[in-house]
């Protein structure tokens, strides 16, 4: 049973519920010479530009102005969006445990994540868990991006989320910190280990 500690719970996903990363896609594509994926993905696909499409941009147009640039790579290019499932490499181990217990356990559950739209139906497809969210809330959709305030205040508005009350979880030191000056019970993770004591020591385990 739940004892007396928060009764939101909003869940950061990439890096906690789900392990994305580019290189399971592009070691395949690059026939696994591993300095050809991180020049690749520190040059030309990197964090950077993907995050302009996680705040609303789409990837033709972002794919675009990558090959206008990078012209020699444009295949490459291409093969982010059709190849973008071979990105999910499964759940994070213990993470979907401890989100399953707290469903059980009647804790109101949401997620914020910076994510294009164009790519998240990749993850809905392939993840049951997705579906246990009260809400989710994605960059792309709000055109802000993790750590502005104002990508947590659509999710307090739109579900009715007291701060207060909610704790959140994410693998980035800097939107722990904006989640915190919000009000918000805040956790970085790092590990399903960790956040089960974190969670306990709240109350919601």
């Amino acid at each position: 049973m739940r004892g007396r500690g928060p009764s939101t719970a909003v869940f950061d996903l990439g890096g906690v519920l789900i392990d994305w990363n580019p290189r399971y896609l592009y070691r395949k594509l690059l026939h696994g010479d591993e300095a050809a994926v991180e020049h690749f993905l520190s040059t030309v696909c990197t964090q950077s530009w993907n995050e302009q499409q996680d705040a609303g941009r789409t990837f033709a147009e972002g794919c675009t102005v990558l090959k206008a640039a990078h012209p020699h790579h444009s295949e490459l290019i291409d093969a982010w969006l059709p190849g973008y499932e071979e990105m999910l490499g499964g759940e994070v181990e213990g993470s979907v445990e401890i989100l399953s217990e707290l469903r059980a356990n009647h804790t109101r559950l949401f997620a914020l994540s910076n994510w294009s739209a164009e790519t998240f139906p990749f993850a809905l497809q392939r993840f049951e868990f997705l579906r246990w969210f009260q809400g989710i809330v994605l960059s792309s959709e709000a055109k802000l991006l993790k750590p502005d305030p104002r990508l947590f205040q659509v999710l307090m508005q739109r579900y009715a989320v007291d701060p207060t009350d909610a704790v959140f979880v994410d693998d980035q030191v800097r939107n722990v910190a904006t989640a915190r000056l919000l009000g918000m019970h805040s956790i970085h993770f790092t590990g399903a280990g960790s956040l089960r004591q974190e969670l306990g020591r709240l109350g919601l385990l």
